[in-house]
């Protein structure tokens, strides 16, 4: 019989194999990950490295009365297949299919939503401490990435579980990589250990084991110690770290020998309390295009199987490239400039920085609490700490740009990439919140800039602004063109100074941020009807240019906002404000990202949902003035 992941409806499927069969259905597991994600794009590098775990996993556990809880959710497209979605794998993404992310909507078998790093201990701690409310659940299982125990929740779930005795199991999936190359003092702790005195001396003595031998043996003698050194790392030193948390220690094993992992499993079951098992596995495994580039694979487009490229090779890069450049002007002129990065070194275009400044460049892995308190002990002594971060991972430091940042004032400089609708990562990655959340905050300063040749000016502005911390947001687009301005070109701006765009006097528009443009192409279609609309670009949500945004309001008597971000409390909600301390009252519209929650799908797709193309603003605009005529 030809084993098969399509003919996979449920878990209990996989458990009529044997464990022979189950090396056919992982290669049929990775066959169709690498098919349908060549046609689809999303996160691939990881998911082909835990193709056997996951098999292995779901043979053993009985899901859902076993709860497995996977953090992040970059490795969750196997686990989809396995509970009955295979045929639905094409969709992953995009409008209407499946989410490229656990979530607990879309399948009994996804326990716990997981969007962002470091989650699954402390969500599967809480699972297992309601065992004594629920005895239906079984099992408890987090599996978690090498890469996410560079959070530091990670480690607050491992002491709680730990401390409290809790039965469950945490898996974890060490492939030495997290979105990139693991950084920070937990890599480099194993090798520190490696040098304690009781380890050298244990070396030593079987070195003088093997000198009493004969001479022939030099060289396997040699290799026998490597192996040895080896082994004791990663038998002993990992062993001491995590039963120190009160955990019982599996492993390590092979993350792609499944009878091996079968057998691990089958063993861990049968204790009680914490257990840790600690899985190997390579990024990347079982397609060479993918293994070759770890980084470049972590995330991919739709590609070509045979060589592993992109399909599309024409594309304009991301608003990112600007950030990578203007960056790298800014520091070739001022030492002081420092670049923090959370693990995203790549996707948030500080690679050029790194590269040319690797001495002011820090990437603090997936710690973004850490990130921000860490920019502000560099602002306090006089350093420029940038902080490249996109809109929705910062909101996981909220606390500390608050507490460590706006409450002393320190000029710290946020770039928030991704903001606004991000498409296919869907609703936990929708940077729709930022000016809302960091509009409340005192002393805070917000720009969005209308295009990535402002965006460079922005953040030339911020370099030199020393007054109060400064974030700057910006959406996951393609650049205009390819060049880049010329540094001494770019213009310094005034924080709280907008720009008329376009004068009118039937209605006014105030679009910040790239929806500018959409503005600026609906006030062209209506001119041609007779409607004359003055449109402005605030450039500044906090602090408002206050006498520009009034006199025009004053002067049209209507009113239309347009932002891409959440429609409570953001910039609609900044500027009506202003009018009602004016006293001034207008027919007006806040148009923006209703309800929060924006499911995957294209971002186009969701601008004209929400209005925020040119078409849905002319419709707005005649609802405005039909209202103000009756």
């Amino acid at each position: 019989m030809v084993v098969s992941v399509e003919n996979i409806k449920s878990p209990a499927d996989i458990k009529e194999l044997t464990v022979e069969q189950l090396t056919e259905l992982a290669n049929s597991c990775r066959e169709k990950l690498i098919e349908s994600v060549s046609e689809t794009g999303g996160h691939f590098g990881p998911n082909l490295g835990v193709v056997e775990l996951t098999v292995a996993l779901h043979y053993v556990f009985d899901s859902p009365v076993d709860r497995l809880i996977w953090d992040v959710g970059h490795q969750a497209y196997i686990h989809k297949m396995l509970t009955g979605r295979a045929n639905k794998l094409t969709t992953i993404r995009k409008s209407g299919g499946l989410s490229g992310f656990l979530k607990k909507a879309e399948s009994e078998h996804d326990i716990f939503n997981a969007g962002h790093a470091s989650t699954s201990i402390s969500a599967a701690s809480g699972v297992a401490a309601a065992k004594q409310n629920f005895p239906d659940i079984g099992q408890v299982v987090a599996i978690i990435g090498d890469g996410a125990l560079t959070g530091g929740m990670a480690y607050e779930g491992l002491n709680n579980a730990g401390g409290e005795r809790l039965d469950m199991t945490v898996v974890l999936n060490d492939n030495g990589m997290a979105i990139a190359e693991n950084v920070g003092a937990i890599t480099e702790y194993f090798d520190r250990l490696i040098h304690l005195p009781a380890y050298e001396q244990m070396k030593s003595e079987v070195k003088k084991i093997l000198d009493r031998g004969p001479k022939r043996l030099g060289r396997k003698a040699t290799a026998l110690a490597r192996r040895f050194e080896m082994s004791l790392k990663n038998l002993v030193i990992p062993r001491l770290m995590f039963e120190e948390f009160g955990f019982r220690y599996f492993g390590p094993v092979d993350g792609h020998d499944i009878p091996k992992l079968v057998a691990e499993f089958e063993k861990v079951k049968e204790y009680e309390g914490p257990r840790f098992v600690h899985v190997l596995t390579e990024k990347g495994h079982g397609y060479a295009p993918a293994t070759e580039d770890q980084y470049a694979n972590h995330a991919v487009r739709p590609f070509d199987i045979e060589t592993g490229k992109p399909r599309e090779t024409n594309r304009l890069p991301k608003w990112s490239r600007r950030v990578g450049q203007t960056l790298c002007s800014i520091g070739d002129q001022d030492d002081k400039v420092m670049v923090i990065s959370a693990a995203m070194k790549k996707g948030t275009g500080t690679v050029p920085f790194a590269e040319r400044f690797p001495q002011r460049f820090f990437d603090v892995g997936i710690a973004e609490q850490h990130a921000v308190t860490f920019a502000g002990g560099l602002a306090s002594e006089g350093s420029k700490p940038f902080v490249c971060i996109y809109s929705s991972f910062l909101q996981r430091a909220y606390d500390q740009i608050f507490h460590d940042v706006c409450l002393m004032n320190l000029p710290v400089k946020f770039l928030l990439d991704r903001a606004g609708i991000v498409g296919g990562d869907g609703e936990t990655h929708q940077g729709i919140f930022d000016l809302s959340y960091l509009r409340a905050l005192p002393n805070m300063v917000i720009g969005a800039p209308a295009t990535d040749r402002l965006l460079q000016s922005y953040i030339k502005t911020a370099a030199g602004y020393d007054q109060h911390p400064i974030a700057i947001r910006f959406p996951r687009a393609t650049v205009s063109q390819e060049d880049a301005s010329d540094f001494a070109d770019l213009e310094i701006l005034t924080p709280g100074e907008g720009k008329l765009v376009r004068q009118g006097s039937d209605l006014s528009i105030f679009a910040v941020g790239p929806i500018l443009q959409e503005a600026l192409k609906a006030a062209e279609q209506l001119a041609e009807e007779g409607i004359e609309v003055e449109v402005i670009d605030p450039r500044w949500v906090k602090p408002l240019d206050e006498k520009l945004l009034l006199q025009s309001v004053k002067k049209t008597g209507r009113l239309i906002t347009l932002e891409e971000g959440i429609s409570s409390g953001g910039f609609g909600g900044a500027v009506l404000e202003l009018l009602s301390r004016h006293n001034i009252r207008v027919n007006s519209r806040v148009c923006g990202v209703d309800g929060g929650i924006v499911p995957h799908g294209e971002r186009s797709e969701y601008l004209q949902k929400f209005g925020l193309t040119a078409e849905g603003i002319i419709e707005t605009t005649r609802q405005v003035l039909t209202a103000a005529e009756d």
